[in-house]
């Protein structure tokens, strides 16, 4: 009877004694207790290896000892190779690319230099295009004709890109927006084409929107385009066109543009202004220049009808396209600019006469860009 009675109460304490332990584990310390890192002690008598003064132990010397090097007996090393990439593509009259033609029926003149071309490849590649979309309430009003034809123009591209193509969306009024990043994530796309709803300024500047997107796509690698949609009206961009086509020049993106409001134009001919009409006629001037000195295109399409086939020739354009390559003969790292010329020509340096499927002589023409900048000298 003691023996279990001894038990019992012994069972109780212990009880007890759980029920303070779970007790203290739940809810916060009110008590502050130790840091999560305790300071390392002084002195460790048990350990063989501590000092006797109770100082810290020694640190670990490294494996690696930087040394100073003395810069004068390195090799140094230099190239004058300056490798040029000319992306080429051969159009007939209606903007079809023109398949199989040969290496040896190019030339490739530099400054009027003739040069030796090195490289040569053809193919399909994806493609990295940036939508730069005028945007404002100069002559995009809310509902207005302009305005639905820019949004059936970018929703018209964009619905024919492949699923291995980068797209960005630029929209610019006063100045550009990025809307969209580069992505193959048509959501993205669709996300930003849906922001172009009401038009805020009434300021349109042309020349800064498009040579900011230049600039930002001059690093990327592979087969690259703007698309530019626009009217070609500059308002008062920070730049002149003469400078704009230098820095476009300069970058070396192909620009393919799509003029706005030409059927308007067209019915309102008697009512508009000498003026307006010198307006109209210098802006498709600049966006066909832009075009051809960056190797691109310009359309000026007058019926929705058209959309389809310019889509398909910028498409066969970037996408099959005869990427040409050469070591330039001008060794000099000067900082110039230096002019392109493209030609096909025969063995005897002749141009080539081509013919299409009947045998009659058929018309076409050799898209490239018409220069690029020399490097400088690394001092």
């Amino acid at each position: 009877m003691r023996a279990w009675i001894v038990a019992f109460f012994c069972a109780a304490a212990l009880v007890v004694a759980l029920a303070g332990v779970v007790t203290a584990q739940q809810g916060p310390l009110n008590t502050s207790g130790d840091t999560v890192a305790k300071k390392k002690p002084t002195g460790d008598t048990t350990d063989p290896n501590a000092p006797p003064d109770g100082g810290t132990l020694p640190k670990i010397p490294s494996e690696y000892k930087k040394e100073k090097t003395d810069l004068r007996t390195l090799q140094t090393f230099k190239t004058d190779v300056d490798t040029v990439t000319v992306d080429v593509a051969v159009l007939d009259k209606n903007g079809r690319f023109i398949p199989g033609i040969q290496k040896s029926s190019f030339r490739i003149l530099e400054d009027n230099v003739p040069q030796q071309v090195s490289g040569y490849n053809v193919g399909e590649a994806p493609m990295t295009v940036s939508m730069v979309i005028e945007f404002s309430n100069k002559f995009q009003q809310l509902y207005g004709a302009t305005w639905f034809q820019t949004l059936q123009l970018a929703w018209g591209f964009a619905s024919t890109l492949k699923p291995e193509d980068y797209v960005a969306v630029v929209a610019y009024d006063i100045k550009p927006e990025i809307l969209s990043d580069f992505t193959t994530n048509r959501a993205e796309t669709q996300e930003a084409l849906h922001r172009l709803t009401i038009p805020a300024w009434s300021e349109a500047n042309l020349f800064d929107a498009v040579t900011d997107t230049a600039d930002r796509m001059s690093a990327i690698e592979g087969r690259k385009a703007i698309l530019l949609i626009s009217s070609g009206v500059d308002t008062f961009s920070k730049l002149t066109f003469d400078k704009t086509r230098k820095n476009l020049q300069e970058a070396g993106v192909p620009i393919y543009a799509i003029g706005l409001m030409q059927m308007l134009r067209i019915m309102n001919e008697g009512r508009m202004s000498g003026m307006q009409e010198m307006t109209f006629l210098q802006a498709d001037n600049q966006m066909r220049t832009f075009a051809t000195e960056t190797g691109g295109q310009a359309f000026f399409p007058r019926f929705q009808g058209e959309y389809g086939s310019i889509f398909q020739q910028i498409h066969e354009a970037l996408r099959n396209q005869y990427v040409l390559t050469y070591v330039s003969s001008n060794k000099a790292h000067d900082g110039t600019y230096r002019k392109i010329k493209v030609q096909l020509v025969d063995h005897d340096g002749n141009p080539v006469a081509m013919k299409d499927e009947k045998g009659k002589p058929m018309k076409y023409s050799v898209v490239a860009k018409s220069g690029y900048k020399a490097p400088r000298a690394v001092e």
